[in-house]
C-alpha cells in the first residue's frame, strides 16, 4: 500500500536530474537489493553481486567532478544516499566507505597524478577502496592515532592496529592514516594490492563477527605490520590531522542522509502495515495510539528532511560549518533511531521478522548513531560552538 512519507513536499523541489536520479536509485533498491538483501545480512555476508549494478547507478564518487565521476549536487548526493539506505544500510555504507570516505580523501587529499592513478577505477568498481583511521584504543579521540609511518628511501614503512575498516578485508585501495615519525604529524598513505591481487605482506585483516547490526558490510580489525608503501602514494596535501578532519566533515552530512533513509523506510513499513494488520476487527491504523505513533513518527521524519535538505543548500553555498554538520547528524540519528524503535513495536511479533525489513533498519540506525562521532560527541561539538569553550579534555 502507497505511503507518503514526504509530508511537506520537498521532493517537488528537485530538478529533474534529481528526481530522475531518486527514481534510478529507487526502482534499483526495489529490483537488485530488497529481494536479497535479508539473505545476506543474516549470513553476515556482503552482496557482491550488487556492484555491477551500483556502477551502473551514476553515483560512485558522489559530489567528485572529472575522474569518471558524477560531480552531483550536495541534494543529488543525498538523495543517492538516502534512497540506497532506504533499501539497506550495510550497501549505504559500503558505497560511503568506497566513494565518500575513501575517493573523497584522495580527491581532496591528492594531487592531480594520484588523483588520475586511483580516481577512474573507483569510479567505475572496478576496484574498492577503505578508508583505515580508527584503531582499537581511539574512536572518538582518532586524532591520537597511534600508527606509525617511517621514511626508508623511497618507501614508508606502516606499522600498527586499525579497527572497524569497512571493506579493509578485501578493498584494492586502502587509505591508511598514520603517524609519521619525523615530524609526530599525521599523514595519509594509499596502499595497493599487489598484481596477484593479495594485500602486501605485513597487512593482515581478519573480519569482525557477531554484529547485530550492518551484518552485510564487513568490517575488519588490521594488523599493520612493517607494511612497505611508496612515498609516491603518500596524498600530498595531508599534512596533518586538521586536514583528516576536512575530509570527516564533508562526510558527516552523508550520515545524516542515511539516517532519513532508514527513518523513511520505518515509518512507510509501520504507516502500511497499521492499515492491513487487523485486531479486535478492524485495522489497528483506526485506534488512537496507532494515529499518535504514526503522526508523531511523520512530525520527526520531516523535521529530518528539513534539516538535510537545508545542510545541501548551506552546503553548496558555502556557509556549511562542521558544527552545523554536526547538529544535523546529531539530531537525524537520534530521530531516526526513535523512528525505527517504534516501527518495530507497532509490528509487535512481527518486527522481529527479516521479512519485514524494519527490525533491520532498526539496528543497523543503531550503528549509524554511532560512526561519523556519537550522539555524545556531535553535542559536544556544537556546545564548543556555542560557548567557545571545548570540552574535550
Amino acid at each position: 500500500m502507497e505511503v507518503n512519507s514526504d509530508y511537506f513536499l520537498l521532493d517537488d523541489e528537485l530538478s529533474t536530474d534529481e528526481r530522475a536520479l531518486r527514481d534510478r536509485v529507487r526502482s534499483y533498491v526495489d529490483s537488485d537489493i530488497l529481494p536479497i538483501i535479508n539473505d545476506y545480512w543474516e549470513l553476515a555476508q556482503f552482496p557482491e553481486e550488487l556492484l555491477p549494478g551500483l556502477a551502473r547507478l551514476g553515483i560512485i564518487g558522489s559530489t567528485i567532478e572529472g575522474y569518471g565521476c558524477p560531480g552531483l549536487s550536495r541534494r543529488a548526493a543525498g538523495i543517492a544516499a538516502r534512497e540506497i539506505a532506504r533499501g539497506d544500510g550495510s550497501v549505504n555504507t559500503f558505497i560511503g566507505v568506497h566513494s565518500s570516505l575513501g575517493m573523497g580523501a584522495i580527491n581532496m587529499l591528492g594531487n592531480e597524478e594520484q588523483k588520475q592513478r586511483w580516481l577512474p577505477a573507483m569510479a567505475g568498481l572496478e576496484k574498492t577502496g577503505a578508508f583505515a583511521l580508527t584503531e582499537p584504543d581511539h574512536g572518538s579521540d582518532s586524532v591520537a592515532l597511534e600508527t606509525s609511518a617511517r621514511r626508508d628511501g623511497n618507501s614508508f614503512i606502516l606499522s600498527g592496529h586499525k579497527r572497524w575498516i569497512g571493506n579493509g578485508d578485501r578493498a584494492d585501495v586502502v587509505v591508511i592514516f598514520a603517524r609519521d615519525v619525523a615530524d609526530s604529524k599525521v599523514k595519509a598513505f594509499v596502499m595497493e594490492k599487489n598484481d596477484d591481487g593479495t594485500h602486501p605482506g605485513g597487512y593482515r585483516p581478519s573480519v569482525i563477527t557477531g554484529k547485530i547490526g550492518k551484518r552485510a558490510i564487513l568490517q575488519s580489525d588490521i594488523l599493520i605490520d612493517d607494511v612497505r608503501v611508496p612515498a609516491a602514494n603518500r596524498l600530498e596535501h595531508c599534512e596533518s590531522f586538521r586536514d583528516v578532519t576536512r575530509v570527516l566533515t564533508a562526510t558527516r552530512g552523508g550520515a545524516a542522509w542515511e539516517a532519513m533513509g532508514h527513518g523513511m523506510a520505518a515509518y512507510e513499513i509501520a504507516a502500511a502495515y497499521a492499515q492491513q494488520r487487523e485486531q479486535f476487527g478492524q485495522p489497528i491504523g483506526s485506534f488512537q495510539l496507532v494515529q499518535n505513533k504514526l503522526a508523531n513518527m511523520l512530525s520527526e521524519l520531516t523535521a529530518m528532511q528539513l534539516m538535510c535538505h537545508r545542510m545541501a543548500e548551506l552546503g553548496e553555498s558555502g556557509r556549511l560549518t562542521g558544527p552545523m554538520a554536526s547538529m544535523v547528524k546529531m539530531s537525524t540519528a537520534q530521530k531516526a533511531k526513535w523512528i525505527c524503535a517504534e516501527a518495530r513495536e507497532m509490528l509487535a511479533g512481527n518486527g522481529i521478522l527479516l521479512e519485514r525489513h524494519v527490525a533491520r533498519h532498526m539496528t543497523d540506525m543503531d550503528v549509524v548513531s554511532t560512526y561519523e562521532g556519537t550522539d555524545s560527541i556531535q553535542s559536544l561539538l556544537v556546545g564548543r560552538d556555542i560557548t567557545g569553550m571545548s570540552a574535550f579534555k
